[in-house]
């Protein structure tokens, strides 16, 4: 890669180790039975102030079914992408691809851990059902709107509810786009991970913990294992080496080659 890009694949020890222990804090804060406690309240007070906000006013509650869907996965996605391929955000224009290259890298080594981790999860017989199905009283939202819940499936409910996979993506996003990004900027795509993530555990598809020790050990294994490694840089060059052809046909597109990834110069 170019020496002016800061995204280089290298091997980064002290952080490849830091996010390893860091993650193995998070995790065993969970599993200790006094610090467990402690999540299992945390995680049912907060699911009743969210889910216990729903049912009084319908817009408030249609908000939060739309941002549940399956459709709003594919919106946040889309921003998230728009984000990183915009220059004026957080890379350069020459660093566009190479960010574009090494997430999808990091994409892969997250379906990898996630697949591991879940056999251990199985295995230990980790799992459990989401709040949705356990704690009485519970607002459902593919009850209170059924067409919703037929045209694009809404999530607030699963029998397996950890880790949370959503929000381990959304995560690892954000420890991507912050680790080249400064201040407000680093701010804003730390708290968009944090509002995207919202929607499951209002809606209560997932616990507390789910998210923030399921997926953020997912998250931050990932992210050690790829970024703290060369193994995301190379599948990036990998990946552009075989994509070679494809920007040139994009190129020739009137309206996407205007776009700085596509036609950079």
């Amino acid at each position: 890669m170019d020496k002016d890009n800061r995204i280089q694949a290298t091997w980064r020890w002290p952080a490849l180790l830091g996010l390893h222990l860091l993650a193995a804090a998070v995790l065993a804060s969970w599993l200790l039975p006094a610090s467990r406690a402690l999540w299992d309240g945390a995680g049912l007070w907060l699911f009743q102030c969210l889910n216990g906000s729903l049912g009084q006013v319908p817009l408030w509650d249609g908000f939060w079914a739309v941002t549940s869907t399956r459709l709003s996965d594919a919106l946040v996605g889309a921003l998230m992408l728009g984000l990183m391929l915009n220059s004026r955000w957080v890379f350069r224009v020459g660093e566009l691809r190479p960010a574009l290259f090494t997430f999808l890298g990091l994409l892969l080594v997250l379906l990898v851990v996630r697949v591991l981790f879940n056999k251990l999860v199985g295995l230990l017989d980790w799992q459990h059902a989401s709040p949705s199905t356990l704690v009485p009283g519970t607002y459902h939202l593919s009850a209170a709107f059924p067409e919703l819940e037929r045209l694009f499936e809404l999530k607030d409910r699963s029998s397996r509810s950890f880790p949370g996979d959503h929000a381990s993506v959304l995560l690892l996003w954000a420890l991507f786009m912050g680790l080249f990004s400064r201040g407000w900027k680093r701010a804003v795509n730390f708290g968009l991970a944090l509002l995207f993530v919202l929607p499951r555990l209002v809606a209560g598809a997932h616990w507390l913990a789910d998210v923030a020790v399921g997926g953020v050990f997912i998250a931050l294994t990932s992210f050690a294992w790829g970024y703290c490694t060369p193994l995301a840089g190379h599948i990036g060059n990998g990946l552009a080496r075989f994509s070679q052809l494809l920007w040139g046909l994009l190129q020739r597109l009137p309206l996407l080659k205007r776009l700085r990834v596509i036609s950079p110069l």
